[in-house]
């Protein structure tokens, strides 16, 4: 294993100057540039550079999360630009851009903090988008998330979402102008039921502790339905407000119930204060009412949530949307150039974070147009690989990205800080896929 601390050193380019030396390169073949003549909103004409807007919560209850992904956003900026060892760049297949910026201009960026608040995240948005922004991507919220992308949409700017798994973010809210990367809650609760199912059998009772804010309510959702088609019962869903900080009255409600499994939809911090108050209360080496040993689970995990919430992790499972530990090319290239840059691995949501930005320039460079009338539906059913997740594909009828997904564990011997999640299983695309309509929405015109 990789050792963080102290095999890493910064690289420079590549020999000839070029971080993609070697590279094998795409030529557009169903766009061709200027074909998009009409002007659009921060068309960069004939500056030599463009804007991308990278909106993150650099303060609130997921600014970790932000930090990382904003960590990220700066390393695909230098390897767009042709700065660097060229990451992913260097195993994207198909793959159009050059390593001289997109289309020939140079990569510059605008960034604004979410706050994890959907009021906030739009204002810095906007201010984003007034400042010449092509493009925002961004946030660790799915509430932050449809707020955004509703902007977005009414202003015919590009989002390409960050860290965002509800379900409505490419279900209910979805738009024309959203894209998304990142698995949604539906995924999480079908790639971990029959995991659960086989470690915890089909008798079983959950209390659930749910974020009350969209994705809470999509993630209790989810792991209810699947979990209950396996014979589980659902003895109590509690909401909790994003702000909590001290879970000691839930966890006591939860113990004096008769569950006997503890469902954490939390994130963040709000995991990490959650899970440490069941520990406190020794949860996990209690019997239940119904003469089971308690059990934990945690729908949706990131490495810097396993660091915060330390040995309390361990032998938990929940699901992911990449881990650093991963072999293929992709994640590997990826890892070496975080290190290299940053001294420590990538978490999943600074992985989501800089694909999304090579996805849009690449798009860019393949309609041959800064035009989102060009860009968009060179994104569309966009099929791909070597970007750390396998083949995947961009779903045209949703803008939902299709790929496996992980199950991990919470390592019960971490070799070093970083090696907090082990991975259980790889979970094939075919398990987790649903039909486009299932959760409504509409993506709208262009």
């Amino acid at each position: 294993m990789t050792d963080f601390n102290n095999k890493f050193t910064r690289r420079g380019v590549l020999k000839g100057g070029s971080a993609l030396a070697g590279a094998a390169f795409v030529t557009p073949t169903f766009f061709f540039k200027d074909a998009f003549a009409a002007d659009f909103l921060n068309n960069p004409g004939n500056a030599k550079s463009i804007k991308l807007g990278f909106n993150v919560p650099q303060t609130g209850p997921y600014s970790e999360e932000g930090a990382d992904e904003l960590r990220a956003y700066k390393l695909a900026v230098k390897h767009l630009n042709g700065e660097g060892d060229g990451g992913m760049l260097n195993t994207m297949k198909p793959l159009a851009l050059k390593g001289n910026g997109v289309l020939g201009k140079k990569v510059e960026y605008l960034t604004g903090d979410t706050q994890t608040k959907s009021d906030a995240a739009r204002a810095s948005a906007k201010n984003m988008i007034d400042k010449g922004a092509l493009m925002i991507t961004g946030g660790s919220s799915s509430g932050v998330a449809v707020a955004v992308q509703s902007l977005c949409n009414e202003s015919k700017i590009i989002f390409m979402a960050g860290l965002t798994h509800s379900n409505d973010t490419t279900g209910k809210d979805k738009k024309r102008y959203g894209f998304r990367h990142f698995f949604n809650a539906y995924m999480s609760g079908q790639a971990l039921a029959p995991v659960l199912e086989k470690e915890f059998g089909k008798d079983r009772r959950a209390y659930h502790l749910t974020a009350d804010y969209t994705w809470g309510w999509t993630q209790e959702e989810s792991i209810k339905n699947a979990t209950e088609k396996l014979g589980w019962s659902t003895v109590a869903p509690v909401r909790t407000p994003l702000k909590q900080t001290d879970f000691s009255s839930y966890i006591t409600q939860a113990i004096n119930s008769d569950a006997d499994v503890l469902v954490l939809n939390h994130y963040g911090k709000n995991m990490v204060d959650s899970l440490s108050s069941a520990v406190q209360f020794d949860l996990r080496n209690k019997m239940a009412k119904t003469g089971k040993q308690w059990e934990i689970v945690v729908p949706l995990f990131s490495r810097l949530m396993a660091q915060g919430a330390g040995d309390n992790i361990k032998g938990i499972l929940g699901s992911t949307n990449w881990n650093w530990k991963l072999t293929d090319a992709g994640s590997q290239a990826f890892v070496k150039s975080f290190g290299a840059e940053y001294g420590q691995p990538p978490s999943m949501a600074a992985q989501t974070c800089y694909v999304q930005t090579l996805l849009y320039a690449d798009a860019c460079e393949r309609a041959g147009t800064f035009a989102p009338a060009g860009v968009i539906p060179a994104l569309e059913g966009f099929k791909f690989d070597g970007m750390g997740n396998g083949p995947t594909e961009y779903r045209a009828a949703d803008h939902q990205c299709f790929k496996d997904v992980l199950v991990v564990r919470g390592n019960p011997n971490p070799t070093s800080q970083f090696d907090l999640l082990n991975v259980e299983q790889i979970v094939p695309r075919s398990q987790v896929e649903y039909p486009a309509e299932m959760f409504g929405g509409e993506l709208g015109p262009i």
